[in-house]
């Protein structure tokens, strides 16, 4: 039945959008494709042929900017299973929140590190047809050795990596070949939930699939992905291979790059994620112009206005980010801003929540300045911020004399992790793959609360403790990682 429902919506909505701006309704003869009922099917089919709802005109000139990548890769893993499935995080479980981009990797029997050779595939797409350059998820060619795309007319082009943001999984690569067809951008900041929208890729290595569906909300964070998130959520069938792979709209405008699907099972389920197109280009032009994402800070810890919060200061939307703290001579305290203040506009555009001001700020180039809206003890007030490097006393360090953590960086925990704010610890900054802490399951952006349950602040905390410790025994570490809480025995 709801099947039956989407494709009727689908349809009236098709046929909308080609009758004259002097019809304002459709009647039965526009539902059955031109085809009048007192009249037999086989008198009118050549008739209603033309006003069949289709999407075909649309995908005849989207798909050929939609491209496979396979990718060749060397990738040192303990071989229990599947790396990709990451049992720490909840959402990797029941259900599962499950990548794309699948490695094959061979069973093994112990659990030493192994290094293997893997192949990959997933999607790409064509946004600047004339210089070569291909948007994909960061994922997808990281470590990779060789890299082909497969066009839509099956040619083979070698590709290089131009640059990659893990942080929003965006990669730009580039081939170079004439005659390449690109999907243009379209604005993702114009969607509404309830937007048709139609995903383009290679789920299961089959080229060029197309699904359709409708934006099932927007603005989706706190899954855990990337560091910046911003989510466009789709119902549009999304599977393994798809990493990548196009979202547009009904007039085939890019308008999000599909990463990530919520799924038991692994395929779908219909709970698909896109990064929104905008995001996408702004990290595209950067790699573009640096060869990286140069992000820069203002020196400020946020958070999000709970309901009670919102009671407490007067206020009758929950929208905009609190300011809970203000990092002694940061820009933002030079700017002026202190610990209370709401802030409810960056550059004039509102804010959602907390999530939506860090993506803003982590997409302003360094030394642009900022004009921030805020609201300080009920009265409103304007704040222009200058985004540099700044530095928050947490440059990265190694625990010196410590073998058990050789290969693992650390540091103060950064004012951008997701953490900062809520709790006291230690940032892992670095695993090297096969190294003791990397065996021990320890990981990028985990934060180290305790060692033999001795609270750490610092790195120096860390090293003290760990200098002492009998190597044998292990080292007990307790880490926050996400929304959960761990021990590991690092030895």
């Amino acid at each position: 039945m709801k099947r039956t429902f989407l494709s009727v919506c689908l349809a009236t909505t098709l046929l909308a959008g080609s009758v004259s701006p002097a019809r304002a309704g459709l009647s039965l003869q526009d539902l059955l494709g031109g085809q009048n009922p007192g009249t037999s099917p086989v008198q009118n089919a050549e008739a209603s042929s033309m006003s069949v709802p289709t999407l075909a005109p649309m995908l005849k000139k989207a798909m050929p900017g939609v491209v496979n990548i396979a990718v060749k890769a060397k990738v040192t893993a303990q071989m229990q299973g599947n790396p990709f499935n990451d049992p720490d995080n909840p959402l990797f479980n029941d259900p599962m929140f499950r990548r794309f981009f699948h490695f094959q990797f061979p069973q093994q029997q112990d659990n030493q590190p192994q290094e293997q050779e893997v192949q990959g595939a997933g999607s790409g797409v064509i946004v600047d047809a004339e210089k070569g350059y291909v948007l994909t998820n960061s994922h997808v060619v990281h470590d990779a050795e060789e890299i082909y795309v497969i066009t839509d007319d099956k040619r083979k082009l070698k590709a290089e990596v131009v640059g990659t943001d893990p942080e929003t999984d965006i990669a730009v690569i580039k081939v170079k070949e004439d005659h390449l067809s690109q999907i243009p951008f379209g604005n993702s900041d114009d969607l509404q939930i309830g937007d048709f929208v139609v995903a383009i890729g290679n789920p299961f290595g089959l080229s060029h699939t197309v699904t359709s569906g409708i934006v099932s909300a927007l603005g989706r964070s706190g899954l855990g992905i990337e560091g910046y998130e911003d989510f466009i959520q789709t119902d549009a069938a999304i599977n393994p291979g798809n990493s990548g792979g196009a979202l547009v709209n009904l007039r085939g405008e890019l308008i999000g790059i599909n990463t990530a699907i919520f799924s038991r099972s692994g395929g779908s389920m219909g709970i698909g994620f896109a990064i929104p197109a905008n995001m996408a280009k702004a990290v595209m032009n950067q790699l573009i112009a640096n060869g990286e994402v140069r992000r820069g800070h203002m020196g400020i810890h946020i958070q999000d206005i709970t309901p009670d919060i919102a009671d407490a200061l007067g206020m009758d939307v929950l929208k905009g980010a609190l300011v809970a703290d203000v990092i002694k001579d940061s820009p933002a305290e030079k700017a002026g801003i202190k610990t209370g203040d709401i802030v409810l506009k960056f550059n004039g555009e509102e804010l959602k929540d907390a999530s939506d001001l860090k993506n803003r700020v982590g997409l302003t180039h360094l030394g642009d300045k900022a004009v921030l809206d805020i609201l300080r003890d009920g009265h409103p007030m304007s704040l222009t911020v200058k985004v540099e490097k700044f530095d928050f006393g947490s440059e990265e360090a190694e625990i010196s004399g410590v073998e058990m953590f050789k290969g693992a960086k650390v540091s103060a925990l950064r004012s951008d992790h997701p953490l900062s704010g809520k709790v006291e610890g230690v940032q892992v900054t670095d695993v090297e793959a096969g190294s003791p802490a990397w065996q021990a399951g320890l990981k990028k952006d985990d934060v180290i609360l305790s060692a033999n349950q001795v609270p750490v602040k610092t790195p120096q905390d860390l090293e003290n403790i760990a200098q002492k410790v009998d190597q044998n025994r292990g080292l007990l570490l307790n880490i926050r990682r996400g929304d959960g809480a761990l021990f590991l025995v690092i030895k």
